[in-house]
């Protein structure tokens, strides 16, 4: 099981010197807590520098009562971000969220270019659903173990 496998490769991205207010309505528009700040330098790869998300921006700006509009997301971002290689499997990438105490992991290619992001939330889903299967075998042989031993 890769990493890859589980990763949302639709990656909500902006450059560093995005103004806060439009990082906001990125998220606002696409449903996400996160954005991975990129390089768009390199022509065939989006490099991630940094990544932000709605708490560092609430906590930053809106609880001190500080002008969001005064900042840039190099600013408030975090980096360097912690990654992880699309080739990684589930258990790695749990290791370095515990480890590195993050939710959110973008995930990497060969070239260190954005390949997609996984976050706590989508693991969380296919532990959740891995561990149905389980708990439906379970029950279904005490099911079938009941019939064969009337």
């Amino acid at each position: 099981m890769f990493i890859r496998d589980y990763c949302n490769m639709n990656v909500i991205c902006c450059e560093p010197d995005a103004p806060i207010a439009e990082v906001a309505a990125l998220m606002r528009r696409h449903h996400v807590g996160d954005v991975v700040v990129v390089d768009n330098q390199k022509q065939d790869q989006r490099l991630p520098l940094g990544i932000i998300t709605d708490r560092d921006i609430l906590i930053e700006t809106i609880s001190l009562d500080i002008e969001a509009r005064l900042f840039t997301v190099s600013d408030l971002m975090t980096s360097p971000v912690t990654t992880i290689h699309e080739d990684a499997s589930l258990a790695e990438a749990l290791a370095i969220m515990r480890g590195k105490r993050v939710r959110r992991l973008p995930v990497v290619n060969r070239a260190g270019g954005l390949f997609g992001v996984v976050t706590s939330d989508d693991l969380l889903n296919v532990l959740a659903a891995e561990l149905s299967v389980i708990a439906g075998l379970v029950t279904e042989q005490t099911i079938a173990e009941g019939r064969l031993r009337k």
